[in-house]
């Protein structure tokens, strides 16, 4: 019933399905559509000087691992939860609505933070630069981090995307945990023109929809990551 809800609420309906047999419940769906040729809005394409947005916190992997270990506290799992039921489709219509004054656009899921932020960069010709400090986080996320509560895929986003990052020494290591943390209906990630960031970021706060300034991307090596 819940997916049924969340999927009404998006517009869409579910047409089908079929059933596996494990040893824990899995549930997912597959999201079938079609979309205007003049209202697609690429992976690639950021340039550099843009301003790179992102639409909700980051650490639900984190969350979502210490609930399973038994050591999450209440308030952080109700806010890893709320983020997590929020739908993309307000935030993608802000997007959408500001036209060409928007580069490139990705979601933020198994990949984490930098994972797909990385995938941006390959496909523009600029370099993506994250300031660390300025990724916004989840309750919790930090502390479960400190802890060594992480999912298997961060270690792996970490090996992968780490290695060929540039990464500014002497940042805190929690927080670097955040980029390669993978997020379950994470946010969007989005390169926006930066003489059109600052008004698009009060059309969102107007309509009641969070988004973050995390970086800018740069004209340096294309395809690379830089940290911050």
């Amino acid at each position: 019933r819940g997916g049924a809800d969340k999927v009404r609420e998006a517009g869409a309906v579910v047409a089908g399905g079929h059933s596996t047999t494990d040893h824990e419940p899995k549930y997912g769906l597959a999201a079938i559509g079609t979309v205007h040729p003049a209202h697609v809005t690429r992976k690639g394409g950021a340039k550099a000087g843009d301003v790179v947005l992102l639409t909700k916190p980051i650490g639900t992997g984190l969350v979502t691992t210490a609930l399973k270990r038994r050591k999450v506290e209440a308030a952080a799992l109700e806010a890893a939860v709320a983020s997590m039921q929020r739908l993309s489709a307000g935030a993608a219509r802000l997007l959408r609505d500001a036209g060409a004054a928007v580069h490139a656009v990705t979601d933020v899921t198994g990949f984490g933070l930098a994972g797909h932020g990385r995938e941006m960069a390959q496909q523009s010709e600029a370099a993506l630069r994250i300031r660390l400090a300025d990724v916004p986080a989840l309750p919790g996320a930090e502390r479960y981090a400190r802890e060594g509560l992480k999912p298997g895929g961060a270690g792996r986003n970490a090996r992968y995307y780490g290695s060929t990052a540039s990464i500014r020494e002497g940042l805190d290591p929690v927080r670097l945990e955040l980029l390669w943390d993978p997020q379950t209906s994470g946010g969007l990630l989005a390169a926006v023109d930066a003489a059109a960031a600052e008004r698009l970021l009060e059309r969102f706060r107007a309509a009641g929809e969070p988004a973050w300034t995390v970086g800018t991307f740069v004209e340096a090596r294309p395809g690379g990551l830089e940290i911050v």
